[in-house]
């Protein structure tokens, strides 16, 4: 026990408070139980640390330990949390708990046998709660913490202190919400561009010469390391996944031809919907339905992406798809605000089941919407917008 609090009080001494994830303030601290989930490479364990600074909790009374520490093959998780109530303990963070054999119970044990405990999980975005023990998803408030958002990468980058928009004012007050922030943003549109290279996780900080390679790394890190530790997968499933994010990295985003992509891996229709799935759990893929109710994963998408830009540049050999660049920055912008997204009938996708959106160029006029009630144009390529077109760019601050 002593190793694991010298081992966090040395962590406390390196945390960075300057800029904090705007999920920070969307969580409520206060709750017994809190799950904060993600891809790797977010800054989950990031976050609690800089909770624990943040709020001034008492070090007395806070631990964070981390689940694939050497120390839990020889200790238990439940005897940990014991100890560390009978010495006072109130605040425990407990991040990588997908590491941890059966945490599901021990967690479960441990929040039923310590009311006074205060506990923040931190895990996979795989692990989806709803899969874990009936019982454990009742008690803990789920949060995902998304990949950057251009707002976010501005403020980590270049030290500034912008806020985000809501959609609703981003619809009615984009032309002088961009007039404002043009003032404090110089060349938004190469802004933009840089993000889509290196924009997505904060480890862009630790040298973005060196982004490409931890990016792949982080890519091997999810298929060859986590996921086998949040659901049971071979060696010849992890080499599938790894040949089909390549195929579809070079189409996206594309109505899928399961048959042909099927027939590509070698494997059923069954399985290749199962491996996309996966993929999407892992927040490597990000998929589109035109139906969004009794959606299981053997429901063909009707559309994918790549999860973030930074994806395309890494995966797509050097020449990324201006199309496919805008319109996966997109999605990935409106879905890290939490809006529902569906696959529609006319236009590129259906926000909140009202509005209609096409996304385009700077010569997109938005025909293919005109007979279509509450549509809006994301055109890239412009600063400001007018009427119902939207700046690109934009979006890029919804949270």
């Amino acid at each position: 026990m002593d190793e694991l609090v010298d081992k966090y009080r040395r962590l406390l001494t390196t945390v960075n408070t300057e800029f904090i994830r705007g999920l920070y303030n969307s969580v409520n601290w206060e709750a017994r139980a809190i799950s904060i989930q993600g891809a790797r490479g977010t800054g989950k364990s990031t976050l609690m640390l800089q909770r624990i600074v943040h709020a001034s909790l008492p070090v007395d009374q806070s631990l964070y330990v981390s689940l694939d520490d050497l120390y839990f093959r020889e200790h238990s998780l439940i005897e940990t949390a014991t100890n560390f109530v009978r010495f006072g303990g109130k605040y425990l963070f407990i991040d990588e708990v997908h590491k941890y054999p059966d945490w599901q119970q021990a967690v479960k044990n441990i929040y039923d046998f310590n009311p006074d405990l205060n506990i923040v999980l931190s895990g996979s975005s795989m692990l989806a709660l709803q899969d874990a023990l009936p019982d454990l998803g009742r008690r803990v408030l789920n949060y995902q913490l998304h990949e950057l958002s251009l707002r976010e990468f501005l403020n980590l980058k270049y030290g500034l202190n912008l806020s985000p928009i809501s959609w609703d004012d981003l619809i009615v007050q984009h032309a002088s919400l961009s007039h404002d922030l043009v003032a404090h943003i110089s060349y938004p549109l190469a802004k933009l561009k840089e993000y889509h290279q290196i924009g997505a996780y904060p480890f862009f900080m630790e040298g973005e010469l060196d982004y490409p390679r931890r990016l792949n790394q982080l890519i091997n890190l999810l298929i060859d390391y986590d996921l086998p530790d949040v659901i049971p997968v071979t060696l010849s499933t992890r080499t599938q996944l790894k040949k089909l994010l390549s195929v579809i990295s070079k189409s996206v985003p594309f109505t899928p031809n399961i048959a042909k992509l099927a027939r590509i891996l070698d494997v059923s229709r069954s399985r290749l919907l199962e491996l996309l799935h996966i993929l999407e759990r892992a927040q490597l893929l990000r998929s589109l339905h035109a139906n969004t109710r009794g959606l299981s994963f053997l429901n063909k998408p009707d559309k994918l992406y790549l999860h973030n830009t930074n994806l395309i540049h890494l995966l797509g050999e050097g020449n990324p798809d201006t199309g496919n660049l805008r319109e996966t920055w997109a999605i990935s912008q409106l879905a890290g605000a939490g809006l529902q997204l569906r696959y529609p009938k006319a236009g590129d996708v259906l926000v909140n089941e009202h509005w209609t959106v096409e996304v385009g160029g700077a010569g997109k006029s938005g025909k293919q919407l005109s007979e279509v009630d509450h549509s809006l144009v994301i055109r890239d390529g412009i600063e400001h917008g007018y009427g119902n077109v939207i700046p690109l760019w934009l979006l890029g601050f919804l949270y």
